[in-house]
C-alpha cells in the first residue's frame, strides 16, 4: 500500500514586478500557513519517507517548512524541475519512477496540475487546490509504477483557510 500526499506550494508575493516566475518567494500569508499545515500534519503523526518538490522557490521553501514541521530533514528533499509547472500527466510519470521503499510520498509543486492530478488519481475532485492545500491519497499497489493506471481513495484534505 502506497500514500501520496499533493501539497501546493503556500501563498506566493507577486511585489517584485520584475522577478522570474521561478524565482517568487513565499509572502506574509504563505510564511504563515506553512507552520501551520505542517503542524496540521505533524499532529496526525505523518512521518514521509520522501518529500519531492519543484525546485521553484515557493514551492522548495513550503516543502521545507513542512519538513521542519513534520521532523523530516530538510536537507533530503530531492528537487525535481520536471515538477515546475508541469502537467497532470507529467507528474504521475515522475512520482511513478519513484523507489518502491518509499511507502509515503510528498509532492510540492504547482497548480493547475496539481489540481488535475488529485482528479486523475482519484474520485475526488476539487475545483481548485488553495495554496497550501493538501490531498493525501492511498493506492492498494505495491508499486508506484502502477499510478499510472490506477486509481486511489482520497484520505485526507485540508487546506490553510478551511479552520479560520
Amino acid at each position: 500500500m502506497k500514500t501520496l500526499y499533493i501539497i501546493r506550494h503556500a501563498k506566493s508575493s507577486w511585489d517584485d514586478p520584475y522577478l522570474a516566475d521561478f524565482d517568487r518567494p513565499l509572502n506574509g500569508r504563505g510564511k504563515r500557513n506553512v507552520p501551520d499545515m505542517g503542524e496540521r500534519l505533524a499532529a496526525l503523526g505523518i512521518k514521509p519517507d520522501l518529500l519531492l518538490s519543484s525546485p521553484a522557490k515557493r514551492a522548495i521553501t513550503t516543502a521545507r517548512g513542512i519538513a521542519e514541521a513534520i521532523g523530516y530533514d530538510p536537507a533530503l528533499i530531492r528537487q525535481d524541475m520536471g515538477l515546475y509547472h508541469a502537467s497532470s500527466a507529467n507528474i504521475k510519470g515522475i512520482i511513478s519512477e519513484t523507489n518502491d521503499d518509499v511507502e509515503t510520498l510528498m509532492v510540492f509543486g504547482h497548480n493547475p496540475g496539481f489540481t488535475s492530478l488529485i482528479g486523475a488519481l482519484s474520485d475526488f475532485h476539487p475545483f481548485n487546490l488553495p495554496t497550501c492545500g493538501v490531498c493525501g491519497i492511498r493506492f492498494q499497489f505495491k508499486s508506484w509504477k502502477d499510478l499510472l493506471a490506477t486509481k486511489g481513495e482520497k484520505i485526507y484534505y485540508d487546506y490553510p483557510k478551511s479552520r479560520s
